[in-house]
């Protein structure tokens, strides 16, 4: 290799690193990360566990006019978990029946339950479009925005805006798998103030707790394109349980 060969590498090395240095979502990230916490504390998370319920609505049967469906209040008792590298369970709990949705690594599955012991609990696997759903979840809620997961999360920066009378930046998180999620930040704190999801709809959080050093909201508002609002509220979260490989792991079928 000549000299000229030589310095025309490092030339470009130098040039590469560089470039990748001055992403311009960079600075923004940290900022939104700043803002959950210390990098000690949010590299430190291994699981997530949050406790707490969900107040919806849902579509019934008119009990006057069965051609016709009304909408009634439904309230959910809650338990999601979230364990690295790849799994996740949700349980949603009513008077009656207990829904569980498990991501175990590339499987996912769900049980449906009869709390009242009047039938035998229904179990099925889920299919693709679903375990890309959990997945994408799963790598969401544990990351805190971090860009460790570049081969399956791209992050770009599409510029500024304002919410609600604040300044804010425009994010837009795109995963492999075709799930993005456009984020909008606070310019001066790095809070997070909206996240828009493909299907339309917006979330927003409110409320805060501290935990294991780390900022979670106290609720989340869900709102979909037709105006439908549901709203998840955290009574618990906690920061670093283990849980085992069983709870995961598919069912005999």
């Amino acid at each position: 290799m000549t000299v000229r060969c030589f310095y025309a590498l490092a030339a470009f090395a130098m040039g590469a690193a560089l470039s990748a240095a001055a992403d311009p979502a960079d600075e923004w990230l940290a900022k939104a990360r700043a803002f959950l916490g210390a990098e000690s504390a949010l590299n430190a998370v291994k699981s997530l566990h949050f406790e707490g319920s969900i107040d919806t609505v849902e579509r019934v049967p008119d009990p006057t006019d069965a051609t016709k469906l009304i909408e009634r209040p439904l309230h959910l008792a809650i338990d999601i978990v979230f364990q690295k590298p790849m799994q996740q369970r949700q349980i949603l709990r009513s008077d009656k029946v207990e829904r569980t949705t498990t991501l175990d690594g590339f499987d996912g599955w769900e049980r449906l339950s009869d709390r009242t012991g009047q039938t035998k609990p229904r179990i099925a696997l889920l299919d693709l479009a679903n375990i890309k759903r959990l997945r994408t979840t799963t790598v969401e809620n544990l990351s805190f925005y971090a860009k460790q997961d570049q081969d399956s999360r791209q992050v770009r920066l599409l510029g500024d805006d304002t919410v609600d009378g604040v300044a804010c930046v425009k994010l837009f998180f795109t995963h492999s798998n075709g799930i993005t999620f456009l984020r909008t930040f606070d310019k001066s704190t790095g809070r997070l103030i909206k996240t828009e999801v493909q299907s339309g709809g917006e979330i927003r959080e409110e409320g805060e707790m501290f935990v294991s050093g780390i900022r979670f909201p106290r609720k989340l508002l869900n709102k979909t394109v037709d105006g439908k609002v549901t709203v998840i509220s955290f009574d618990k979260v906690t920061v670093g349980e283990r849980f085992p490989a069983e709870i995961f792991a598919v069912p005999s079928l």
